[in-house]
């Protein structure tokens, strides 16, 4: 009987086959096309928004904690329900990997734009930007479509792949689940407009937490496997560091600044948020990026990603004593 529990896979055992089977389905289809879990989550935060919207920083904390405990406690229900059924872990971890993960989108997303733009079809190039930035593309041309898909891939690698990896690899489902709801919360209220300045800024902070380090992991990624994807690893440390921080946003910046001297590009300048205009410092000491890098981009961010599913299925194997 001993030896036959032996064989038996452990918790810690399916959650890495789960974290593993959930990267592949991302890497083979994407995102799931119909029922979205995410979409479902986001429809309900909407609604509640509707009812506890006030233009106070305390409604927004109360907010954002409901709706990430909502989160958490599904994915802790879950654990405690599948802790002695391996496979039902396995399935599960499976189930919300997949789910939570949008690193193929983000490439098919990026890869579309380079669709556009080689077609020479700007007005769908603007209309296609906002499946990748908030800017206002209504008079961007190629250069800043170009600029913004490579940035938004630089930073989305962090937001869509890795962190989601991180806290599955650190916290389970839960972990899964609760990074997946405070990531939505900052895309949906996190915004600085006026509706928003108060109410969303619990929303934004809570994001710029959980991605912490994730996006520092992003970028050490970047630098480990930049030669890889045809870039360069040392110019990417040196980037990183050197400019990561000027960035405004605490995390964005490290995967923008560790891409860009990657594949020897300048990325920053002038974002138009609708009423909003930001002068963005510059990160990298290379030419500003061409349609060309857009595919580039992709490649180092799938490799990136995918270095970062396999960091947390290993870290979720058992240890041999």
């Amino acid at each position: 009987m001993s030896s036959a529990r032996a064989l038996l896979p452990t918790a810690s055992t399916a959650a890495a086959a789960g974290l593993a089977l959930g990267a592949a389905a991302d890497l083979l289809f994407a995102d799931p096309r119909r029922g979205h879990p995410v979409a479902g989550f986001g429809q309900a935060a909407a609604a509640l928004e509707r009812r506890m919207w006030r233009d106070s920083r305390a409604a927004g904390v109360a907010y954002a904690g409901l709706c990430v405990a909502a989160a958490v406690g599904t994915g802790t229900a879950a654990s405690r329900l599948t802790a002695r059924h391996p496979v039902a872990r396995t399935a599960a971890t499976a189930l919300a990997t997949w789910a939570v993960l949008g690193g193929t989108s983000l490439g098919r997303a990026a890869d579309t734009m380079a669709q556009h733009l080689d077609a020479g079809d700007l007005p769908a190039a603007r209309r296609h930007l906002s499946t990748l930035a908030g800017r206002d593309p209504s008079g961007l041309g190629e250069p800043e479509l170009v600029r913004a898909t490579v940035e938004s891939v630089a930073e989305n690698t962090s937001d869509a792949a890795v962190a989601p990896l991180f806290w599955g690899a650190v916290a389970g489902l839960p972990g899964l689940l609760g990074y997946r709801a405070a990531n939505t919360l900052d895309a949906m209220v996190g915004y600085r407009s006026a509706r928003y300045a108060r109410f969303g800024w619990a929303a934004a902070r809570l994001d710029d937490v959980v991605n912490w380090v994730p996006a520092r992991l992003t970028a050490a990624l970047t630098v480990v496997t930049a030669p890889l994807a045809g870039g360069s690893a040392g110019a990417a440390w040196r980037v990183w560091r050197r400019d990561g921080a000027a960035h405004p946003s605490p995390n964005a910046g490290r995967c923008e600044a560790a891409l860009a001297g990657a594949l020897g590009l300048r990325l920053g300048g002038r974002n138009v948020y609708g009423a909003r205009v930001e002068e963005r410092p510059t990160l990298g000491d290379g030419r500003p990026p061409a349609r060309g890098d857009v595919g580039r981009a992709v490649r180092l961010s799938r490799t990136v990603w995918a270095g970062a599913a396999v960091l947390a299925v290993l870290s979720r194997l058992p240890r041999r004593p």
